[in-house]
């Protein structure tokens, strides 16, 4: 953590405000969790975007240990239903997003020290949702970035083209044409289909002999 900023969290009173960035593949939302404006690492952050509106609730964020990557949920209140459009679009999926935690100086308004990145990932799947007054607000489900090593690679091939599509110009695999070994990647092995063709020929050579002795 910033010396700063673990400076002004020990003090008997603090001023603390939450910051979410989201870079969109043409724009990027800097967002603070109430109504203000911050500058962090040379960039302005408000209280309201005046495209894409405001933050309307962060998930908890929780540590724990499972099978799962951890996620986050971020709901924002957009003023408008082009920017409702334009967050719900599939081409959002993946942009990066990063959720920090800081201190801020009240008198001087400035910020304290290097805020503290509590979540870092991509935005995974959006949902929009419209209360009886018509409000609209678009969910996006914020993934950790460990989220990718549970991706199964079904085209994985032990290939040249497909290394050199990964590592361009490395040739480990260049005179690869082929292998007598079936290589499983991100996939379980299929079940042997020579056991499969035992089992059905003693069956069937049983039943045969069961045929004739009658």
């Amino acid at each position: 953590m910033d010396p700063a900023l673990k400076t002004a969290l020990s003090q008997p009173v603090v001023t603390l405000f939450g910051a979410l960035r989201i870079e969109l593949p043409n724009y990027t939302i800097r967002l603070l969790d109430g109504s203000a404006s911050l500058i962090i690492d040379g960039e302005t952050y408000v209280g309201r975007d005046e495209t894409f509106g405001t933050i309307a609730t962060i998930s908890d964020l929780n540590e724990e240990i499972g099978d799962s990557a951890p996620e986050i949920s971020v709901t924002l209140m957009p003023p408008d239903l082009p920017a409702t459009a334009a967050l719900a679009n599939p081409a959002m999926q993946g942009s990066v997003a990063r959720l920090m935690v800081g201190a801020v100086d009240p008198i001087t308004g400035m910020v304290l020290g290097q805020p503290e990145t509590v979540f870092l990932g991509e935005i995974d799947v959006p949902k929009i949702e419209v209360d009886q007054s018509g409000a609209r607000t678009v969910e996006f489900t914020i993934v950790s970035v460990f989220e990718r090593l549970f991706e199964v690679e079904e085209g994985q091939r032990a290939s040249n083209g497909w290394h050199q599509s990964i590592w361009p110009g490395e040739l480990g695999l260049e005179f690869m044409t082929g292998t007598d070994v079936n290589l499983y990647w991100g996939v379980k092995p299929v079940k042997s289909a020579a056991t499969a063709k035992t089992n059905g020929s003693a069956w069937v050579a049983a039943s045969s002999a069961k045929a004739s002795n009658s």
